[in-house]
C-alpha cells in the first residue's frame, strides 16, 4: 500500500468512527437527510424493532438487502459492515438456519454493531474486524455478498472483488449497492464532484465496475442506476454470480 493509499484509508477509518461516535453521517449529510444516502432510503417497515442506533448509523447510498433476494438457510456477508443495519436485516430474511457475517476495519462501528445485535436479540450475526480487501473468511463460506456504499471507498477495488469472488461458494452472488460514475465522467471529474471520504472521488464508472467483475471471475453481471448523487454519479445496484463451476479464484 502506498503512502496516499494509507493516508486515504486512515482517512475513512477516522470518519467512520466519528460517525459511529455520532451516530451521524459519513457519506454525505446526517442519515437520511436529503434521500441521497442513509436511513431514509430503507421502507420504515423493513426497519421496524431495528435499534434505532442501528437505523441512524446507516451511512450508505442504497437498500442491498432489498435487491439480494435473500432466502432461508443463506450465508451473507456485509463489506464494511457499519452499524450493523444491513446484517440484522440479512439475519432476519436468512432465519435462523441462515447466517450472516459483518466485515468492518473501525472498532467504533465493531462496537455499535455488536451492541445493535445484542439489543436486537439477533443469535445468527457475527461481526469480524478485517478490510475489504482482505477478507477474515474462508474460501467458498457464504452464499451472498452484500454492500452498502463502500466498495467506492477501497483503494484497491481489484483486491476487493477478488476476495469477494474467493469468500463466495460457487453459483453464489453478489448485490451491492455503490456510488458509480457515468463512463463519460473522467476520474479527476469525479474528484472535482467530491471527496474520497464522501464515496465520490473514488467511484468507479459503469464500465470500469464491469470490467472488474470480470476480471475477477464473475458472470451475468450488472450495474442498475437508481438515484444521482451528484452530477454525472449515481446510487446504484451492482449484481454478478460466481459461475457454479468457478474454482475458488479465478
Amino acid at each position: 500500500m502506498t503512502g496516499t493509499e494509507a493516508d486515504l484509508r486512515e482517512q475513512v477509518r477516522a470518519r467512520y468512527a466519528a460517525a459511529a461516535q455520532e451516530v451521524g453521517g459519513c457519506c454525505g449529510p446526517a442519515a437520511g437527510d436529503d434521500g441521497r444516502f442513509g436511513a431514509g432510503l430503507y421502507d420504515a417497515e423493513a426497519t421496524e424493532g431495528l435499534p434505532e442506533e442501528a437505523v441512524l448509523a446507516s451511512l450508505g447510498c442504497g437498500n442491498p438487502v432489498a435487491v439480494a433476494d435473500l432466502r432461508e438457510g443463506e450465508r451473507v456477508l456485509d463489506l464494511g459492515s457499519g452499524g450493523g443495519i444491513d446484517v440484522l436485516l440479512s439475519a432476519r430474511r436468512v432465519g435462523p438456519t441462515g447466517f450472516a457475517y459483518g466485515v468492518d476495519m473501525t472498532d467504533e462501528m465493531l462496537g455499535l454493531a455488536r451492541a445493535n445485535a445484542a439489543e436486537a436479540g439477533a443469535t445468527n450475526v457475527e461481526f469480524r474486524r478485517g478490510t475489504i480487501e482482505d477478507l477474515p473468511l474462508e474460501d467458498a463460506s457464504v452464499d451472498v455478498v452484500i454492500s452498502n456504499c463502500v466498495v467506492n471507498l477501497s483503494t484497491d477495488k481489484a483486491a476487493v472483488l477478488a476476495e469477494t469472488f474467493r469468500v463466495l461458494a460457487p453459483g453464489g452472488r453478489i448485490g451491492i449497492s455503490d456510488v458509480v460514475a457515468e463512463d463519460s465522467v473522467s476520474p479527476a471529474e469525479r474528484a472535482e464532484r467530491g471527496s474520497h471520504v464522501g464515496c465520490i472521488a473514488g467511484a468507479l464508472s459503469r464500465s470500469e465496475y464491469l470490467d472488474g467483475l470480470a476480471a475477477a471471475g464473475f458472470a451475468d453481471a450488472s450495474v442498475t442506476f437508481t438515484h444521482e448523487v451528484a452530477p454525472g454519479l449515481h446510487g446504484a445496484i451492482v449484481r454478478a454470480v460466481k459461475p457454479p463451476s468457478a474454482t475458488v479464484v479465478p
